[in-house]
């Protein structure tokens, strides 16, 4: 016998069935198992089938059942009503484990757990309802197919993105912006997005058209208040609506372009419009969605933590940014 008690598995099962059925005791049992006589006794005792013989499938699917204690969610209900806040906020499973292991300051549970516990709900109840809780609001887990693509279009003054700077490329410090847009199935209504690449805080704007002369109006007055080490350079892709980037050079701003069929390349805002989409799916009447709602869905977007930051959230992150190149830029008066 082992020096350490380990659980019979179907196999020692098996073969307890064999010999029990051909009239072996239980010590001989157990010394062909290399196991106690009481391990095999209580096995006997435990699991027998419902005609009172013995059946190893049967009995191993009993041991498991009596081992089963739940789910760790369904064990614990305050915590089962955290993490259920904080998914109808929108915050994926991961975002809730790792915010929640920031704040305790050791891992509380897992994310993998979380979406066992949504599946589960769903198997046993039937009720598609839990996948809301879901940032995808899948019923089933699995990769969707996925479409892509990008309109390749001249744009005059155009620099590839490999001409811009490094310090856009390690995302170190800020002022290094990515820009898209949101379409919607209204034709006219359309979301422009600006996305910070080291805080990865969110500017979303509702301009009056998606004509380029707009969007870069639209550009060049959100960034145009802030100062000259927070707007240095924005990305785009190929599309139309950007052709008039260069009204944004009389600001100190560079600008770049993906290559053709590459919106990976600009990753941040392709992210941010997957998340926004969470609420503002394209199906959305945009006109219907007061200024104060959409504030609301911009603001819970830089509040909700992410994992690129450590779990922290764009808002946190920019504010220290701020406070950090304040210090930075604020020189001791001179020594009389």
């Amino acid at each position: 016998m082992g020096l350490h008690y380990t659980q019979l598995d179907i196999v020692e099962r098996c073969e307890i069935a064999r010999l029990h059925a051909t009239g072996h005791s239980l010590r001989q049992i157990a010394a062909a198992l290399d196991r106690s006589p009481s391990t095999v006794a209580r096995e006997l005792k435990r699991n027998p089938s419902a005609n009172g013989g013995y059946r190893p499938k049967y009995a191993d699917q009993q041991a498991h059942a009596r081992r089963w204690h739940g789910h760790r969610l369904t064990r614990d209900p305050t915590l089962r009503e955290d993490v259920l806040a904080r998914l109808e906020l929108g915050w994926s499973p991961e975002q809730v484990s790792g915010r929640l292991a920031l704040e305790k300051g050791r891992t509380v549970i897992s994310y993998e757990s979380i979406y066992r516990f949504i599946y589960a709900q769903i198997a046993r109840t039937k009720d598609y309802s839990w996948r809301l809780y879901l940032p995808r609001r899948k019923s089933r887990r699995g990769w969707r197919g996925r479409r892509g693509g990008s309109s390749v279009s001249f744009i005059p003054d155009r620099l590839p993105l490999e001409e811009r700077p490094q310090d856009a490329d390690d995302r170190q410090r800020p002022g290094h912006w990515e820009a898209d847009t949101m379409l919607f199935s209204a034709y006219g209504q359309v979301v422009l997005i600006l996305h910070e690449r080291c805080t990865r805080l969110l500017i979303a704007l509702r301009p009056p058209g998606k004509a380029a002369g707009p969007i870069a109006t639209a550009i060049a007055e959100a960034l145009g208040p802030l100062p000259q080490e927070w707007r240095q350079t924005v990305t785009f892709d190929n599309g139309t609506e950007f052709a008039r980037h260069h009204l944004l050079h009389a600001l100190g701003i560079q600008t770049f372009f993906c290559d053709t069929r590459s919106p990976w390349q600009k990753g941040g805002v392709e992210n941010a419009i997957g998340r926004l989409r969470r609420t503002l799916p394209r199906k959305t009447d945009l006109a219907a969605v007061s200024q104060e709602r959409f504030t609301q869905l911009v603001q819970a977007y830089n509040h909700t933590p992410r994992k690129c930051l450590d779990y922290r959230t764009p808002a946190e992150t920019f504010r220290n940014k701020v406070l950090h190149l304040k210090c930075e830029f604020t020189f001791p008066p001179a020594r009389e």
